[in-house]
């Protein structure tokens, strides 16, 4: 999708113009329930919900919290767009409990609901009696081990010094993940380079950065930084930057955002395990069609992961460049 394409279907999507036309009344509407579109993640997923929705001849009607933190404002968002009854609900939930309520009211109105970027703890939603037709995202897990490989090739297995983790939003599953698949990795691939602090960044660059400022005053001699998403991961560099530690300090994000992207290439941001989230949008679209039609999907539909840097960039050859928006 060309940029200015991009753009347009984000403002569509804002909007919430993304419903079902008058010339397209006879297609299956979805309902589409985001995080926030103000993070470029999200953003990206959006239009690849979009353009999945092209590729499959349905429509959607897409809507999202101003904040990724505003987990009630996405539930009253949830809930009235069942009101619409729509053929499947497509949600990426804040927290693995917020939705739980919509959730369990579109099973009751045998609507299918697709856990996207597997946001939902199935422990939690099977003692809540959610159904779930499928999940997809990527291995948050593996995002964060293939974070600690890399740092550990960057700097060397015999490396040494103190490692900062930000994790995500206190209680959501994506960033303990990622947290922990980085952690355990870590302890592997480089024993001697030391977590001495993982914290909560709540997905948001200030925090973040606070976080990495007071963490340099206690270890100024940190190494390295793995940022849960691309969003603090770049709070976080410009704090190194900023205390003139940046050839000192490696930091690594993911998401793979644009954001990200353009750090990379100015030499600030030193990594990011890219989700390609444009690609999970449409595969999400593309597996719930099956879904409706009867056909099998798996319970969980993987999303390779991409490590980009600045030469995986400038050499521009991975096949899957083409989903990084």
């Amino acid at each position: 999708m060309k940029s200015r394409n991009l753009t347009f279907a984000l403002a569509l999507i804002a909007s919430g113009a993304l419903a079902a036309s008058a010339s397209a009344a006879d297609k299956p509407t979805y309902g589409v329930v985001l995080k926030t579109l103000s993070n470029p993640f999200w953003g990206a997923m959006a239009a690849g919900v979009a353009e999945g929705a092209k590729e499959a001849d349905v429509d959607i009607f897409q809507q999202a919290a101003k904040s990724d933190q505003d987990a009630q404002t996405q539930l009253n968002i949830c809930e009235t767009m069942l009101e619409r009854n729509p053929k499947a609900l497509i949600a990426s939930a804040i927290n693995s409990t917020n939705l739980l309520p919509c959730l369990k009211s579109a099973n009751e109105k045998n609507i299918p609901v697709v856990d996207l970027d597997a946001n939902l703890d199935p422990a939690i939603t099977e003692k809540a009696g959610v159904k779930v037709a499928f999940s997809t995202g990527s291995d948050n897990v593996a995002a964060g081990g293939k974070a600690a490989d890399f740092l550990a090739q960057h700097l060397g297995k015999d490396a040494k010094g103190p490692v900062l983790v930000i994790e995500g939003l206190a209680g959501n599953i994506t960033g303990q993940k990622r947290a922990q698949g980085f952690k355990d990795e870590i302890a592997k691939a480089a024993p001697d380079l030391k977590v001495v602090a993982s914290l909560p960044g709540d997905w948001d660059a200030n925090k973040a950065a606070n976080i990495t400022n007071d963490t340099l005053q206690r270890n100024p001699d940190l190494v390295a930084i793995f940022a849960c998403n691309d969003t603090m991961a770049l709070g976080a560099v410009e704090t190194v930057f900023a205390a003139g530690k940046g050839k000192q300090v490696t930091v690594i994000g993911v998401d793979g955002t644009s954001d990200g992207v353009k750090s990379i290439k100015a030499g600030r941001l030193t990594a990011t395990v890219a989700q390609l989230p444009y690609l999970e949008g449409i595969e999400a679209v593309k597996n719930v069609k099956k879904v409706l039609a009867g056909g099998q999907v798996p319970s969980f539909v993987t999303i390779p992961t991409l490590l980009l840097t600045a030469d995986v960039l400038k050499a521009g050859t991975d096949a899957n460049l083409k989903c990084v928006k």
